[in-house]
């Protein structure tokens, strides 16, 4: 086990990283080396309206090796009450020991919430070895601090990845993670679920209007609403921007074509349903179009694009994917060239 200077150590240069995956490996070989633990895993909790799923993002075996996020179809993914202890640790945000098995193969286990302000958005399981005790409440103390203080950097570094207005992902943090989004699209293409990941352009249908008639402070709050009803209308695994203006771009996460159109059919929906202050009702329109395995930001943005002004053309309020109007000759497909395509 390593001394608690080592362990500021480690930590200090945990907090030298930006990229949240590179910081789950940090954190999780920190905890890994601390304890000697047999395994430590990392989990992240997606939302899917009535029990959360569990998704491993990261596991250290024994040896040390490194093993990346499991990518199951999301039906397959287990529930947070699947194992008290996860559902425990959710519900107290705080760490909870845990048995498995019984005679020589026992191992004991403690899971810690990962915090983003007062709510759990991921776990931080470590098993130890077989027949060892749980770990010291001087342990359970120590990484719990640890946790609060990767708490406060996180929200340090979501500050900087947000708009300031709306509170959700920026440009800037899009840029920098598009090819993320690719390489999950990747390994959920390679299974056999059907699934892919979906990216979408989202306007409010005259806003100009609005800013014009009402002033901005109104116009504002059009956009804070509109942010709020998108997160209230979407996982937490799908991403949620806002590109400037009354522009924003939903990326959903892994899932069906007639499960990606109901989605955004649903968002419309309670946007147009939606009563604003002052204002009454305001729309949206909506262009989207399916992920390609390598295929950069400015292709699947053009295509995107293009539905969304094939929208704004056919009346407003709507949602329409890019491949179903070439498919029924809506829409003409245009060549597909990064270097025609001027990104913003």
């Amino acid at each position: 086990m390593r001394s608690f200077p080592g362990l500021i150590e480690s930590f200090a240069r945990t907090t030298e990283h930006r990229d949240r995956d590179q910081i789950d490996l940090s954190v999780a070989r920190l905890l890994h080396d601390y304890v000697e633990a047999r395994r430590v895993v990392v989990y992240r909790l997606i939302d899917d309206g009535e029990q959360p799923l569990v998704q491993q993002r990261l596991l250290i075996d024994r040896d040390g090796h490194e093993h990346g996020p499991d990518h199951p179809p999301i039906a397959d993914l287990p529930h947070l009450i699947d194992r008290l202890h996860w559902y425990e640790c959710k519900m107290t945000r705080d760490a909870v020991h845990y048995q498995v098995g019984t005679g020589p193969d026992q191992t004991m286990g403690t899971v810690f919430p990962l915090l983003a302000g007062e709510s759990a958005v991921g776990l931080i399981e470590i098993e130890l070895e077989p027949l060892r005790d749980s770990l010291q409440r001087r342990d359970v103390r120590l990484i719990a601090g640890v946790m609060r203080l990767l708490s406060n950097h996180l929200a340090i570094l979501d500050y900087g990845q947000r708009d300031t207005l709306t509170g959700l992902l920026n440009r800037k943090t899009f840029d920098h993670g598009f090819d993320k989004i690719l390489e999950r699209n990747r390994s959920q293409a390679r299974d056999s679920s059907g699934t892919s990941g979906w990216f979408a352009v989202v306007d409010i249908d005259r806003f100009k209007a609005v800013n014009d008639r009402f002033g901005h402070l109104f116009g504002d709050d059009v956009l804070l609403l509109v942010a709020r009803l998108m997160r209230q209308a979407f996982r937490e695994s799908d991403q949620l921007f806002r590109f400037g203006g009354e522009e924003f771009v939903i990326v959903l996460d892994a899932a069906r074509p007639e499960n990606a159109e109901a989605a955004l059919q649903r968002f419309r929906r309670r946007v147009a349903e939606h009563v604003f202050p002052q204002i009454g009702q305001v729309t949206i329109s909506i262009g989207y179009t399916r992920i390609g395995a390598s295929e950069p930001a400015v292709i699947c943005f053009d295509r995107a694009d293009s539905a969304l002004y094939y929208a704004k053309e056919h009346g407003r309020n709507q949602a329409w994917c890019y491949e179903t109007l070439i498919e029924s000759g809506q829409l003409e497909k245009r060549k597909e060239s990064s270097a025609d395509v001027e990104f913003f």
